[in-house]
């Protein structure tokens, strides 16, 4: 009994030791850590046709008969074909790597961008092979941006001792006019919401250090005078505010798994309640009042 008890005090003290170290041992021996654009994979469709048609024709005629000939031959093939595209959104991600350089010890490392691999033949060119040879094209098997185990071991992270991968879950633009009462105007509010999963993986090991979804969202808000008159939205503004509520969402998760500087995570929140927006960041934006005359 005494001999168990010490060891689950053993293992419960290697643990909280180790939980203490790692901030020490990381600054005094900073990672480098490389961070991927957001991995999305998209259903496609697209439409083909394919065929070969050969013809020909002759006629003879004198004054005592009439001879005529025709020849053809033809295949078509026409449909509608699906697959899955991978790709990495290269955006939201820089705002991310400044949270990382302004609040920890990181050192950041460029990685590669994601290798899709040589083009696909088209489905209307591997249906025109097949016609023409009568052989069916053999689709190559592409990389997956997903599979970053293969990346790792393929070298797109070299030098680095983590990769911060993330993969958007859900991208969502809504555009949203709403009547205010008792008045004319109107508000008109053009929104942005992301969601994406993030995986901080050791390149050596492969273990996986820590594991989070992170939110972000922007908005721009106009007051329009007149019901009906429409305002283009600032999409920029909206981008990129959505940009840096996900960076400050990334570092405050990473900061709580990984025990890092807490009182550091507490000042990247936004205002709220009193609590003061650093110096540098943009403070809330206020809804935008447009009159148009008429």
């Amino acid at each position: 009994m005494k001999q168990t008890m010490k060891r689950e005090f053993l293992l419960a003290f290697l643990a909280l030791s180790s939980a203490c170290l790692t901030p020490y041992v990381w600054a005094q021996n900073p990672p480098k850590v490389a961070v991927t654009d957001l991995a999305y994979t998209r259903a496609v469709s697209q439409y083909f046709e394919a065929g070969t048609y050969s013809e020909k024709a002759s006629l003879n005629a004198n004054r005592n008969s009439v001879t005529a000939s025709y020849s053809g031959s033809g295949t078509y093939v026409a449909g509608k074909y699906s697959y899955l595209e991978q790709r990495e959104l290269r955006s939201f991600t820089n705002d991310i790597k400044g949270q990382l350089i302004q609040g920890t010890t990181f050192r950041l490392v460029q990685g590669k961008g994601f290798d899709a691999g040589d083009p696909q033949p088209t489905k209307a060119e591997q249906a025109l092979q097949q016609l023409q040879t009568g052989k069916m094209a053999q689709p190559v098997r592409q990389p997956e941006v997903n599979d970053i185990i293969a990346r790792i071991k393929k070298g797109e992270f070299s030098g680095a001792d983590y990769v911060l991968f993330g993969q958007l879950s859900s991208i969502e633009f809504r555009d949203q006019l709403t009547p205010i009462q008792g008045t004319s105007s109107s508000s008109h509010q053009f929104l942005l919401d992301l969601l994406a999963d993030f995986s901080l993986i050791n390149t050596k090991t492969l273990e996986i250090k820590a594991a989070f979804s992170a939110q972000g969202n922007g908005n721009d808000t106009k007051l329009l005078s007149a019901r009906g008159d429409l305002v283009p939205p600032n999409r920029a503004k909206v981008m990129r505010e959505t940009s840096q509520s996900l960076s400050r969402s990334v570092y405050e998760q990473l900061a709580a798994q990984m025990g890092m500087d807490a009182p550091m995570s507490q000042r990247l929140r936004p205002a709220q309640s009193g609590v003061t927006v650093p110096a540098g960041q943009a403070q809330p934006a206020a809804a935008e009042q447009v009159l148009i005359l008429r």
